[in-house]
């Protein structure tokens, strides 16, 4: 199979729940081929994808968004998409002719939801295709305010859902929420900005003291003592570990219990995920950035392993970069703070800081991938010299398939 390069972009609802992602397949550079051999591979790289990996290692329990062109769309390879897990987006660069919007209806009577992509005015293909979709999105960042209201205001004549994509400021996205979309995507919303003055929470400041606790090697007494003065963390904590350590003749029932169960090494793990998922539901798009943050540390974890096979430690730093990498943006409380509270080494606080070294390399990779930067990605992967673009796909579908079943043990 061709090596492919795969981004995974959040979309969420108005409480900042993550409902679906966007998933972008786009096959390296290749040498010359015809339109349907392209076509072809394309169809190819989505259904192994799907096939091999399984969706919910991709999707966890949301809908994935593709991108289908005209070729795509009319071809029977469509069919081998599971109706029920995928959005078929159909791409602005499809023309809308009476076959397109007779194929649309019988996809549609099959059991797919249909989507059109990067909407910035009503034509008349668009028109024809209105009573048929079931999600327009609305690509806001290059479009005046009197030109997206507008636009809302003569779509609310059908029965459609309404997305915002490339939401890229505040401003943005809190103009978009007024107007009455329903769903978001964009940049703003995986890593969203440091709100000057925000408060940050007391149970996730607590959080970081554990945080501190753990990696300064405080004892185990130590750091129970912290979780007391936190019950509900304490119950988090307790209720994920359980979750993962099915396999165990006894379940795990006392913070101590879980230390010595665990070890440190995951103890830190698992507090430094809790950070995303304290605090009340849907709060300060905890969800998206913690489904973030977990994949980035796996993910930095995963390439670190390719990069040094026999370096533990390493690895473990690689993750922790990862983790660590959106407490900014979760905490209101800005980086080099966050990096002299936990007295992190020099290599991962050069990372967090300036993106240097060996792990701010492999986080500005990361980071680039998160935005569908496909060819700043192929050429970071080139320069490491140590991963293939498929070999990236790869570990980048492992970390998700493992961020989903964290995610999961935490809601």
């Amino acid at each position: 199979m061709e090596e492919i390069f795969l981004g995974r972009q959040p979309i969420l609802d108005r409480d900042q729940n993550i409902v679906a992602f966007e998933l972008l397949f786009r096959l390296a550079h290749s040498t010359e081929a015809s339109v349907e051999d392209d076509l072809s591979a394309t169809a190819n790289v989505i259904v192994n994808a799907y096939g091999q990996l399984g969706i919910q290692n991709v999707l966890g329990q949301q809908r994935g968004f593709i991108n289908i062109d005209a070729e795509l769309l009319m071809s029977d390879v469509i069919c081998l998409l599971p109706s029920k897990y995928v959005v078929l987006e159909i791409m602005e660069t499809v023309k809308i002719t009476s076959e397109i919007v007779q194929r649309c209806i019988e996809l549609k009577q099959m059991g797919y939801q249909l989507a059109l992509d990067d909407v910035t005015e009503i034509n008349d293909g668009v028109e024809l295709l209105l009573p048929v979709v079931n999600v327009v999105k609305v690509e806001v960042l290059g479009l005046e305010k009197e030109a997206i209201s507008g636009l809302v205001k003569k779509l609310s004549r059908w029965p459609v859902l309404l997305l915002a994509e490339k939401v890229e400021s505040d401003e943005q996205a809190k103009y978009c929420m007024e107007l009455g979309f329903q769903m978001f995507q964009g940049y703003y919303f995986a890593k969203p900005e440091i709100m000057t003055g925000k408060r940050a929470d007391p149970a996730k400041m607590s959080l970081l003291k554990l945080l501190t606790l753990v990696m300064g090697d405080s004892d185990a007494e130590e750091i129970e003592r912290e979780f007391k003065h936190q019950p509900g963390l304490s119950y988090n904590l307790l209720r994920m570990v359980n979750s993962v350590a099915s396999g165990l003749p006894q379940k795990i029932n006392s913070i101590k219990h879980a230390i010595m169960i665990l070890g440190k090494r995951q103890l830190q793990r698992w507090i430094q995920l809790l950070l995303y998922s304290a605090g009340k539901s849907g709060e300060s798009m905890s969800s998206a950035l913690m489904q973030t943050a977990a994949t980035r540390g796996k993910l930095m974890e995963l390439i670190a392993l390719a990069d040094r096979p026999h370096d533990k430690n390493h690895q473990d730093r690689a993750f922790m970069v990862g983790i660590l990498s959106l407490l900014d943006a979760l905490l209101g409380i800005e980086m080099p703070s966050i990096v002299d509270k936990l007295g992190i080494p020099e290599d991962m606080s050069q990372a967090l800081l300036l993106r240097e070294g060996r792990l701010g390399d492999q986080l500005r990779l990361i980071e680039a991938n998160e935005k569908n930067e496909a060819e700043t990605v192929q050429t970071m992967l080139a320069d490491m010299g140590f991963l293939s673009l498929g070999e990236f796909t790869n570990i980048e579908l492992e970390a998700l398939s493992w961020a989903n079943r964290i995610g999961d043990a935490a809601n």
